[in-house]
């Protein structure tokens, strides 16, 4: 199914284009109904909204190198001794921002110690309280239009494991088949089916990735960000013949093309309803000199 999709136009892919340009919404400016605004803000009467985020929580799928990932304590509790009839609670997280689904800052990966852009890693950009430039921060709100290409449907099964990275015919031959196109500033979310298996660590962290070679087509889309529901977007353990790379589409992507990577994303609702295009709706959090933020990414369509 192919969603009609409005979109609020943010600008281009440095960080100061993408700040909202205030006062130009009349929802900004006045009080209406319900309807009245939903319409300023072009959003369907009554949209159907997709929630992309996994759930978090210790023990939860988790790429090793993030380990342990995410964990949760109470440091404050709600008990008959604070003297009144109020109380309170309040806990303490301990997380790393690559846990759960959560997206990548142009940071976050290099390529001969180089970031995005050609900056060079050294001491007046990676310090030990993070970095100076590409940090997740800069990261201005996407909204967009996104797409889902289910990759898992077009092969015929419940979900992809390790052993088969998803090629780049794959990918066109799944954008053709859905009736999409694949254009500049999108959001492409490849479904591999795995996010159903969140609940089982074991067999989620074998879930299979992205080919360098499908990276590459999606970046010469020219498209804003990409995601899937995998723990890393590339197939993890493999070397890339050609780059001699492992997460080969971390360095396409990321480095070379300054394109944002989500992962551990949600795609089976709109995988069920057939939904293949949608406005795209992510708030990264402004953790400044981060590689990532956790994020509850969103999909909204008619």
């Amino acid at each position: 199914m192919v969603c009609p999709v409005m979109i609020p136009n943010f600008g281009s892919h440095e960080c100061d284009a993408h700040k909202p340009r205030i006062g130009t919404y009349p929802s900004c400016q006045r009080r209406g109904t319900s309807g009245e605004r939903k319409a300023d803000m072009n959003i369907p009467s009554n949209p159907r909204i997709y929630d992309l985020e996994q759930p978090r929580y210790f023990g939860a799928p988790i790429y090793p190198g993030h380990a342990p990932g995410y964990f949760y304590t109470l440091h404050r509790r709600h008990e008959r001794v604070m003297g009144e009839a109020r109380t309170g609670a309040s806990g303490f997280m301990y997380t790393t921002e690559h846990s759960g689904t959560h997206i990548d800052a142009l940071c976050h990966q290099a390529e001969d110690l180089h970031l995005y852009g050609g900056r060079e890693v050294d001491a007046s950009v990676q310090t030990p309280y993070g970095f100076t430039e590409l940090g997740v921060e800069t990261i201005a709100p996407l909204i967009t239009r996104g797409v889902l290409l289910d990759i898992a449907r077009q092969r015929g099964v419940d979900h992809i494991g390790a052993g088969n990275p998803i090629r780049r015919d794959e990918v066109e031959a799944a954008a053709q088949n859905e009736g999409v196109s694949i254009g500049e500033g999108d959001v492409v979310l490849l479904r591999t089916g795995n996010g159903a298996l969140w609940h089982d660590s074991t067999v989620y962290l074998q879930a299979g990735g992205v080919s360098a070679g499908a990276s590459t087509w999606l970046a010469d889309r020219g498209v804003r960000a990409v995601g899937a529901d995998n723990v890393a977007w590339d197939e993890v353990g493999v070397v890339d013949p050609d780059l001699q790379v492992t997460l080969p589409g971390h360095v396409i992507l990321l480095v070379r093309n300054g394109i944002y990577i989500l992962e551990n994303l949600f795609l089976e609702g709109l995988a069920r309803d057939e939904c293949y295009e949608f406005t795209f709706i992510c708030l990264p959090l402004k953790l400044r000199g981060a590689t990532g933020s956790p994020v509850r990414p969103v999909a909204v369509a008619p």
